[in-house]
């Protein structure tokens, strides 16, 4: 199949490396630079480049904050049959960009990235497959994912949405707060340092990809949820009350199993 991935970046790159063995590929990237490292695959620098290249599948690999601008960019050069994809993290606009494209499409979430994951090491990660997605373009990235030994769920776009408020918006709201109340420490422990890598990680991130995961319309419910425990856990620390403590505890490592 040719494929064409859109942007050079850790996400692009990796897509690259991962499909350029068994299929025809170019990546396409503005900016020169990026493409320095691109290996075994066609390098386009310009849409033009595009138009003899004919491809049968596009992945749109750029920043969150461009998906749906690159994809307007782009289209005029790619063929009428061309699958578009996308592997974006926020589908904020995609169901009611894709419902108007004239394309078939496909739309995923690889639940890792370059910041945390081992992209060697894949097999305790996840991806979710839209589905509201064109069916040989599901089949294509199933087959994909299972090859990387990833779990792999099938939501739509709704569920998707309400998936990443809670598995994505939790955790990040929580390190924030950590990071916020931040103060250097001569001797951290070791609980402290991990929870510091995390906190570096997360903040290494591009700033609007954090803007939009927090501003997914399920995410304040799932802050009210994270504030009543929090209360809740300062009331039995302020009261000292031993069994409170014994319950909460009790119930985190319940919830943990």
């Amino acid at each position: 199949m040719k494929i064409l991935i859109l942007g050079a970046g850790k996400m692009g790159s990796f897509f690259c490396d991962l499909l350029s063995f068994d299929h025809e590929v170019a990546v396409l990237d503005v900016d020169k630079q990026r493409l320095r490292f691109t290996f075994n695959a066609q390098r386009f620098s310009s849409y033009e480049e595009v138009v003899d290249f004919q491809p049968e599948l596009m992945i749109n690999a750029v920043t969150v904050k461009y998906t749906i601008d690159a994809f307007k960019k782009i289209m005029p050069y790619l063929p009428d049959k061309c699958i578009l994809s996308d592997i974006a993290s926020v589908k904020t606009g995609l169901p009611e960009f894709y419902g108007n494209c004239g394309h078939p499409f496909v739309s995923t979430h690889p639940m890792f990235g370059p910041t945390f994951a081992s992209l060697s090491n894949l097999s305790s990660e996840n991806a979710i497959i839209i589905t509201e997605s064109d069916h040989l373009g599901k089949v294509f990235f199933r087959d994909l994912y299972n090859r990387l030994h990833l779990n792999v769920c099938e939501y739509s776009f709704k569920e998707h949405d309400e998936t990443i408020a809670f598995s994505l918006s939790i955790p990040f709201a929580s390190t924030l707060v950590f990071g916020s109340v931040m103060k250097h420490q001569d001797a951290p422990g070791t609980t402290f340092k991990r929870h510091m890598a995390i906190a570096r990680g997360l903040m290494s991130e591009d700033d609007y990809l954090l803007q939009e995961i927090l501003f997914n319309p399920h995410t304040p419910e799932q802050l009210d949820k994270i504030q009543a425990k929090l209360s809740a856990l300062r009331e039995i620390v302020v009261e000292r009350d031993s069994v409170k403590m014994k319950e909460f505890l009790d119930s985190v490592r319940e919830n943990l199993k």
